[in-house]
């Protein structure tokens, strides 16, 4: 299912607002139901969709929505041909929470627009548990036409690095972390020779929700590094956060990221039995013990 993500724009504020009435009306629609709860969704089906088009169905009886704050949105995908559901969220309870809500980043160019920025035009000033549908025709036949109903259900803000108090007595064995003026950690890694125990040390304690066994994903930055030092991965090179889907993470992770709060910041050590175990891994090799700095930004 298409995600809104947080999407770019060179459009200015301006542009942005007077270009929400450009977007084309998403005709022929219509949605019952109590906001917030997954919508029942009436139309036609061989209904023409223009390209980009939206509607508001429903108003929302929830908080309003915050410029800055990331969004957790249910989706529903319709075929516009068969009139059928092509896939939802709603039935695992598993919202997208890629869009960092900017109702300034909003459409500027209808064609070219993002679902992102189409998210930002048409929910500015709403509330959560609004309803919107966005109809995509790529222009490759109506067949292939489609609608996407968003329901905005919570917020939360959009931290890009750990934010909370540090923690005190560190055991002075481990190894040691700094971070630079964006976040960004390095490590010296001590002398540390590893465990054959997961090692979770928090560094720094954020205030948010805390991840537990009924977390679907945790938005994270993150750097990994082997015991001698060499670092085989950051989200942090690539200047994009990960969104960790637990059940796909090794079990260091797993086990670690439980009981964690968003906005902390915490050293994982993973003996190999609860990362890799005997198997390589990219440039990891086989029997490693791993070292992470984990900061976390969002859960869903």
């Amino acid at each position: 299912m298409a995600a809104c993500g947080s999407g770019s724009s060179d459009g200015s504020a301006s542009a942005s607002s007077s270009a929400s009435a450009t977007l084309p009306k998403l005709e022929g629609v219509k949605v019952t139901g109590t906001p917030g709860e997954k919508p029942k969704v009436e139309f036609k089906k061989g209904l023409k969709i223009e390209n980009n088009s939206v509607a508001v169905l429903q108003e929302g009886d929830g908080d309003a929505m915050k410029s800055g704050d990331r969004i957790c949105a249910q989706l529903t995908q319709y075929s516009a041909s068969s009139g059928e559901e092509v896939a939802t969220t709603w039935e695992q309870n598993v919202p997208d929470c890629s869009l960092v809500f900017n109702p300034e980043d909003g459409v500027a160019n209808v064609e070219s627009a993002t679902l992102a920025q189409i998210a930002n035009t048409t929910l500015k000033g709403k509330k959560l548990n609004t309803t919107i549908g966005i109809g995509i025709n790529d222009g490759s036949g109506d067949d292939n036409a489609y609608m996407l109903i968003m329901t905005p259900v919570s917020q939360s803000t959009d931290y890009t690095q750990a934010q909370g108090e540090k923690v005190k007595d560190i055991p002075s064995d481990l190894p040691k972390v700094t971070l630079d003026a964006s976040g960004k950690p390095s490590i010296d890694m001590n002398g540390y020779k590893g465990s054959d125990k997961l090692v979770v040390q928090p560094l720094i304690k954020g205030d948010g929700p805390k991840i537990d066994e009924n977390t679907y994903a945790a938005v994270v930055n993150y750097t990994g590094w082997l015991l001698d030092g060499t670092q085989f991965d950051s989200s942090w090179d690539r200047n994009q956060t990960f969104d960790a889907v637990l059940s796909n993470m090794i079990k260091g992770w797993q086990e670690g990221l439980v009981g964690q709060t968003v906005g902390s910041q915490v050293l994982l050590i993973v003996p190999p039995d609860l990362g890799y175990g005997d198997q390589e891994s990219g440039s990891i090799p086989a029997n490693s013990t791993l070292v992470f700095v984990v900061d976390i930004l969002a859960k869903y």
